[in-house]
């Protein structure tokens, strides 16, 4: 039964690591790079999920584990130890203008939505918005690249107004990182913590709608309506969560402050091998 049982979850995994493959090929990355970072997360998780009393996991119960030597599994293990596995995915300046712009209340109007700026001005002006999140990068050039995405539009009389509260990095690779360690890692994430049943606390909501049996004429009308409704719900949430960063923003201990995340998307099926079905 439980060699059944791993079956199903590896043909599963096929299915994932499909897309996964992907992208790895189209950037290049063959599978010596992925078997590495492979090896780094499977050393990495039985390291630390498996040790006894608060210890790491010793090095021949990882072999066991995860099937590789114990040469290689001190060799893995002294490159984590080394930070060379950290992925550091930082925010642009631009995403943090717009996001600051819709929540930080010195930027808002009496509605409570983004207000329309003068460039100039020691408060409540672009200026002072770029100079608080901005990082040391010029209003105007902050300006020029906000016009250049289409997230702002400026007035006859100079005033800017922020059209858009998102927007797609410059370059695919940068909106790739972005999407996995935001998006695809908080879902598996979640996955992995639902179905574990050592697990502490109550399962985090996860929950997908779907259907088999839609026309393909249907389909760009079905698209347009999900892409308006997933807007409407991220940006709910995303008001949410401003509001509870208004809340915590005089806390001084960063260990109190825990990182949260909501995601929706839209997908459509077009994988011809059908080995494995939804």
């Amino acid at each position: 039964m439980r060699d059944e049982i791993q079956k199903q979850v590896i043909g599963a995994f096929l299915v994932v690591l499909k897309p996964v493959a992907r992208i790895l090929l189209r950037y290049g990355i063959g599978f010596r790079e992925f078997s590495e970072i492979a090896k780094t997360a499977f050393v990495d998780v039985a390291s630390s999920d498996y040790g006894l009393r608060g210890r790491p996991t010793n090095i021949s119960r990882v072999a066991v584990m995860t099937g590789l030597t114990r040469k290689e599994v001190r060799r893995i293990r002294d490159k984590i130890e080394g930070g060379q596995q950290t992925v550091v995915v930082k925010h642009t300046p631009m995403w943090d203008i717009l996001h600051y712009w819709h929540a930080d209340k010195e930027f808002l109007n009496a509605e409570g939505r983004p207000a329309k700026l003068p460039f100039s001005g020691a408060e409540s002006s672009f200026s002072s918005l770029v100079r608080r999140f901005g990082g040391d990068i010029p209003p105007g050039a902050m300006r020029t690249e906000l016009k250049r995405v289409g997230a702002i539009q400026e007035d006859e009389n100079g005033n800017l107004e922020v059209l858009k509260r998102y927007f797609r990095p410059k370059g695919d690779h940068e909106s790739l990182v972005s999407l996995l360690i935001h998006s695809v890692y908080p879902t598996i994430a979640a996955l992995s913590h639902n179905t574990d049943p050592n697990r502490e606390g109550y399962t985090w909501p996860q929950r997908v709608a779907f259907t088999k049996a839609v026309r393909g004429n249907d389909i760009p009308r079905l698209k347009r309506i999900a892409g308006d409704r997933i807007e409407a719900f991220t940006e709910s949430i995303d008001d949410l969560f401003m509001a509870y960063e208004t809340l915590s923003e005089n806390d001084s201990a960063e260990d109190e402050k825990n990182t949260l995340a909501v995601g929706v998307f839209y997908f459509e099926d077009k994988e011809k091998d059908k080995r494995y079905k939804w």
